[in-house]
């Protein structure tokens, strides 16, 4: 065992609060799991160099921190800084059927069915999922009720100040028929070391629009996941957007718990310098008629390493489920790297499933036909990465978001080089 993660645990077990029979299921957990090392299946490509290398700090300052506007939307808030619920930026006000609190302030009642809740949709496997169950100082709880029609989305930030270490959670429940949009947002100014868990139960008939957009860069180290439960008839669309850091790792789960259940996920990753992003996607149909497609990209420049492991099981109950994944990459150095592994793991006889992955080069004849043109390279070289993403950007179900983020990934092309 790591010195980090026993230094963790020690951390943990001086927590003492509501979630403390779940913190003691966590350390027990962590106790008993080994470090993963290079022959660990789940961590095969992402060392964890950069974690062992944090150090925990006590004090970190937090003022002047505040989110960052996005696409001049009016959201409703909900504001973490350095790992603590931040009550005077998040929002106070509430749309009728929307409900946001943080766990330790819930009655009873609703305090034990958050406690039931809590960790029953992220599965165990996860190892700094269960480092966030055992630190995470709180949960926020966010209800919507039946039927309700949250118009105006409701963003999670994550800020964090240079030297932070944090670890946030969100529970979000959608009610029978209800409608929400959700942004995960991560914003770090630098040397930070974060676990961000959100778990998402979609009831009957709801849908969910849900967003992540994990942009840090540089020595940040962010380590989370987003996990969908959807039952009969619920539908989610889910988009990720994220740039590579010292260490960026990110893993979504889909349960199709449900009949008839239907989930998008679309995810782009651009990477440059020696920058990491390691993301693992696990789709369970356990139920019958569902519905999966999947689409992810990633444009890998200079030395950076992408990893990406897509995951679809098909159980034996989940007759005529239909599923689909595709990977498409493309390398803009000799020395970038992706390692993606595609997988479909079926034990129905009654299904539509296809899965694949392709990793290309950038087209050099096509680089020099836009320079001859009198293109500049820089200008070049955006014009054919963002042919290559720009298909996923016109997927996302808000025309606002889309619009925010084309100039972010443009201005990101324009500082990958082809090598």
């Amino acid at each position: 065992m790591s010195e980090w993660l026993t230094g963790a645990i020690a951390r943990g077990q001086g927590i003492s609060d509501w979630l403390a029979p779940k913190r003691a299921q966590a350390l027990e957990l962590l106790s008993q799991t080994a470090w993963p090392t290079r022959r660990t299946e789940a961590w095969r490509y992402t060392p964890l160099r950069s974690v062992e290398r944090s150090i925990a700090k006590d004090q970190v300052q937090t003022t002047g921190l505040s989110p960052v506007d996005i696409a001049d939307l009016h959201m409703t808030e909900l504001v973490f800084v350095n790992g603590r619920f931040d009550v005077q930026q998040s929002s106070s006000e509430l749309p009728t059927g929307l409900s946001i609190v943080l766990g330790s302030e819930l009655n009873n009642a609703d305090q034990a069915l958050a406690i039931e809740q809590f960790s029953s949709i992220k599965p165990s496997r996860h190892l700094f999922g269960l480092v966030n169950d055992a630190l995470a100082s709180d949960v926020v709880v966010v209800a919507i009720a039946a039927g309700a029609d949250i118009e105006k989305p409701i963003r999670i930030s994550s800020l964090l100040s240079s030297g932070a270490e944090a670890h946030t959670r969100v529970q979000v429940k959608l009610g029978d028929g209800a409608k929400a949009t959700v942004i995960e947002d991560v914003q770090a100014q630098g040397d930070t070391l974060s676990t961000a868990f959100v778990e998402y139960d979609i009831a009957d008939n709801a849908r969910l629009e849900h967003y992540r957009f994990a942009l840090q860069t540089n020595t940040n180290v962010a380590i989370g996941g987003s996990h969908f439960n959807l039952n009969n008839k619920s539908k989610m669309h889910s988009t990720i957007v994220a740039f590579g850091s010292d260490l960026s790792r990110l893993d979504t789960d889909i349960i199709h718990a449900g009949e008839f259940a239907d989930a998008k996920l679309n995810a782009m990753y651009l990477l440059d310098g020696k920058e990491l992003f390691d993301l693992h996607a696990t789709v369970e149909h356990a139920m019958p008629n569902g519905t999966t497609e999947e689409n992810v990209r990633g444009i890998v420049a200079d030395r950076a390493r992408a990893v990406f492991n897509g995951r679809i099981h098909i159980h034996r109950d989940a007759q005529k489920t239909l599923a689909e994944l595709n990977n498409r990459n493309l390398l803009m150095s000799d020395k970038a790297e992706i390692n993606t592994k595609p997988e479909l793991e079926i034990y129905a006889d009654d299904v539509k499933c296809a899965h694949g992955a392709t990793i290309a080069e950038i087209d050099k004849q096509a680089l020099y036909y836009l320079q001859t043109r009198g293109v500049s390279r820089s200008k070049a070289q955006v014009m054919l990465n963002f042919g290559f993403i720009n298909e996923l950007i016109d997927l996302m179900p808000n025309a606002a978001l889309a619009e925010w983020v084309r100039p972010i990934i443009r201005e990101r092309f324009a500082q990958m080089e082809v090598k």
